[in-house]
């Protein structure tokens, strides 16, 4: 099928992005990397009047550090954010994440913000921002608004942005300097959307964990915060540390689902195991440090 007809523009500011989007009463939709919008364009299933291409917008590129926190350009391309130097320093698990995210070849075009904007449940970068707690800037006409990455999902697809405002930048909060990124999904072939997942990271003082910021992805309908296996770790030593007890914790803030890939069970039972796998394996490298 071909697309339905719209009108396209490529805005070169925020300003006129914005202009744009609040004229189109809701009837507008963003290009960023087209990696999910253009085949949902050419089946029909999304058919704005506008298109609005953000990619000429030179502000909304790059990675920058200000105030003790990492900010991303929602047009950072996937790949970019893989390579980027400044990313790998103090966001490592962010671009273990996106070495995740589809392939190859759709990571040369897809983009950091449009993956987080988007709220596929299922995927790698909505959840890396919510455990990591993360913030969008959010603009329109209007004025500027901040978004705490937790408060952005509110179901599939279905984010607390108006249709008049864009996301121009998405930003980090330094975490401890040795703190261990966590990692795990479950997925049927590489490249696909996972069936579980969990990310985050541990920060540890003095042999104790001091920090834990932890989300499932593909375990409900949004990214889900671990909060229960949160608490439950905060100032608890390496030694004798219950991982299956701290799992069952974890598992039960998620809210699985029964689909043609796997039924709810299967994503607790498996989410249970990854979970308590993969906090040894965190727990192994901050002992062999």
């Amino acid at each position: 099928m071909k697309p339905a007809p719209f009108d396209y523009y490529a805005p070169k500011t925020v300003d006129e992005a914005c202009a744009l989007l609040a004229e189109a009463g809701g009837g507008a939709t963003v290009l960023a990397g087209g990696q999910t919008l253009l085949p949902l364009l050419a089946l029909r299933m999304s058919q704005p009047f506008i298109l609005v291409d953000i990619n000429r917008i030179a502000s909304l590129k790059g990675v920058s550090r200000a105030n003790g926190a990492t900010r991303i350009g929602p047009i950072l391309r996937q790949n970019e954010a893989i390579a980027d130097t400044t990313l790998r320093q103090t966001l490592p698990v962010l671009v273990t994440a996106t070495q995740h995210v589809g392939h190859h070849q759709t990571r040369n075009r897809g983009t950091v913000g449009g993956s987080i904007a988007l709220g596929e449940p299922a995927a790698e970068l909505p959840a890396t921002a919510v455990a990591l707690g993360a913030s969008v800037e959010a603009r329109s006409v209007r004025g500027v608004r901040r978004i705490r990455a937790e408060d952005l999902y509110l179901g599939p697809y279905a984010t607390s942005l108006e249709p008049d405002e864009l996301i121009t930048s998405i930003e980090f909060p330094d975490g401890a300097a040795d703190a261990i990124p966590v990692f795990r999904e479950v997925a049927q072939r590489p490249g696909d959307f996972a069936l579980i997942g969990l990310v985050g990271s541990l920060a540890f003082d003095s042999g104790r964990i001091s920090r834990a910021g932890l989300a499932w992805f593909g375990m409900g309908p949004t990214p889900m915060k671990a909060r229960q296996a949160e608490q439950a770790l905060i100032g608890q030593s390496l030694a004798g540390l219950d991982v299956r007890a701290i799992a069952e914790l974890a598992v039960a803030d998620t809210e699985p689902f029964d689909d043609r890939h796997a039924s709810a069970e299967y994503r607790r039972t498996v989410g249970r195991r990854i979970f308590a796998r993969t906090l040894s394996d965190a727990l192994d490298v901050r002992n062999a440090a």
